[in-house]
């Protein structure tokens, strides 16, 4: 009962906004719930999105990222193209995201304060002590170059999970096609039997009329 008035008030705000429609409370609803499962997977695209930046995997726009993920999984839709609904909704907590992925970390070497007393100048065995060597680190070409290719391969996974989702979906999709028609054809068959058994039955009960006190005008 409560979501019956809960959709005649939102039925009431409707009208209010928009004079004159004819969509009526059942109509809101049922597009509701299209929506509703339309926000719920481009948040979960989003959310797989922000994963993935936020590891530092991919620094590709998290909203292509997002829309490649809608596509992938989204039902046959290839886009999504609610935004105006989507920043309404997103602070709801059904849709709020909440990342998961590991914090991009900009620098984890610890700085020594040089007022500490462990300082090298404070030791009497500083000067005679041998200086340890820090590994050379690697050069600029050669971490872009491990870069690009981990990034390259990374993206090379991430199509091959698309292109696997998309060819699940569209089998998904055919075999659902192949079922209605299947269901359709069994209706359309049911139907024609049906509509046959009428026809003789009325054919019988013609037949075995009595026209014996029918003038012969009216036969």
């Amino acid at each position: 009962m409560k979501f019956f008035h809960m959709w005649k008030k939102i039925h009431a705000d409707f009208c209010e906004k928009i004079p004159g429609s004819t969509r009526t409370e059942m109509a809101l609803s049922s597009r509701w719930k299209i929506l509703n499962k339309e926000l719920g997977k481009w948040r979960n695209a989003l959310a797989k999105a922000m994963d993935n930046y936020r590891s530092g995997q991919n620094r590709t726009n998290e909203t292509i990222q997002a829309q490649m993920w809608f596509g992938a999984t989204g039902g046959g839709k290839k886009s999504f193209t609610h935004h105006e609904c989507w920043e309404v909704v997103k602070h709801c907590k059904r849709f709020i995201i909440i990342p998961t992925g590991p914090e991009v970390v900009l620098n984890e070497t610890p700085l020594r304060d040089s007022m500490t007393s462990d300082s090298p100048l404070d030791s009497p065995m500083s000067q005679d002590s041998p200086v340890e060597k820090e590994p050379r680190p690697i050069g600029r070409k050669a971490t872009k170059a491990k870069k690009k290719g981990n990034s390259s391969n990374q993206n090379s996974q991430f199509l091959e999970e698309i292109a696997r989702q998309n060819g699940i979906r569209i089998e998904m999709e055919q075999k659902r096609q192949d079922h209605e028609l299947a269901l359709r054809a069994e209706y359309a068959q049911e139907r024609e039997y049906l509509r046959k058994k009428e026809t003789d039955k009325t054919d019988r009960e013609t037949m075995a009329m009595d026209t014996s006190h029918i003038s012969p005008e009216t036969k």
